[in-house]
């Protein structure tokens, strides 16, 4: 069984489009899969601020996030969640460190998010790994093991932060090592939690916040999905969809997306099981 959770508040959203973009795509998943969502947070404002003011402001819905993570994963369903930011993971991998305390979280972002509050611009959305890692204290748990943690297609990291990935032994794939091998590689016969912030991408194929050149492709993503072993996936979190105003593009980027993460849809117990289909070109 396949359990749909969708991030409606603001958590540290910058553009105003996010949570559109995660209702969008969570509203195209309930229609291709028969699956009823559950909605978490009431939308607000987008607003450039410092994490000290985002963070206490996100916290209902951070909570919210978590009960219900937490009662997916207790019912031993297969979680997906929908969220506008990365931010909101701050209330999730916690509850997957502690529930799959043997995981291996596949972090598919272009930037590593493991920025900490000395080093970091202030944007809660750079620290959400490390925060997880328990590198800083974000009020919502931590608990993940960086060993535990692939940092896949990442390649916008600044210097403090590539000096922590390191020395804490985060792994690291690069954009041009995205391979279903190197996947295979990174999560052996683990359970897998897979998070994906569509700025991994290759700009041009679905609308995000602090897109970035060089990165993976929509097969490379797709064959992520086919990699992983479908008795060893336990949850799937797809994050930060800008969803563009013009509703054709929307449709097309969602579609997009749909048919990478098909196989997360795919050999699933009860009615959420469903066909795949090709990636369409945006």
């Amino acid at each position: 069984m396949i359990e749909l959770i969708v991030s409606q508040g603001r958590v540290a959203d910058r553009a105003p489009r996010m949570i559109e973009g995660a209702a969008r795509l969570a509203r195209a998943l309930e229609k291709r899969y028969g699956l009823t969502g559950r909605y978490i947070g009431k939308p607000a404002p987008s607003a450039v601020d410092d994490w000290t003011v985002s963070l206490p402001q996100a916290a209902e819905t951070l909570n919210g996030l978590r009960d219900a993570v937490a009662e997916s994963i207790g019912n031993g369903s297969r979680t997906v969640m929908v969220s506008n930011t990365c931010s909101a993971s701050l209330g999730t991998l916690p509850v997957v460190a502690r529930e799959h305390p043997d995981a291996v979280v596949l972090y598919i972002d272009g930037h590593g998010d493991f920025n900490t509050p000395r080093t970091g611009t202030g944007y809660l959305g750079g620290m959400v790994l490390s925060g997880a890692c328990g590198l800083w204290d974000s009020g919502h748990g931590a608990g993940l093991r960086p060993a535990q943690a692939v940092l896949v297609g990442s390649r916008d990291i600044d210097e403090g932060e590539a000096e922590l990935i390191a020395a804490h032994g985060v792994r690291v794939i690069p954009p041009a090592g995205t391979t279903a091998e190197s996947i295979r590689d990174a999560v052996g016969d683990a359970p897998v939690w897979v998070h994906i912030d569509w700025d991994v991408m290759e700009p041009g194929h679905v609308p995000a916040d602090y897109s970035v050149p060089g990165g993976l492709l929509p097969e490379q993503i797709r064959a992520v999905f086919e990699a992983i072993p479908p008795e060893q996936l336990r949850g799937v979190e797809l994050a930060e969809f800008n969803a563009p105003v013009d509703d054709e593009l929307s449709d097309r980027a969602v579609e997009t997306i749909l048919a990478m993460v098909a196989p997360a849809f795919e050999n699933v117990p009860g009615p959420a099981a469903g066909p795949g289909g090709a990636v369409p070109a945006l």
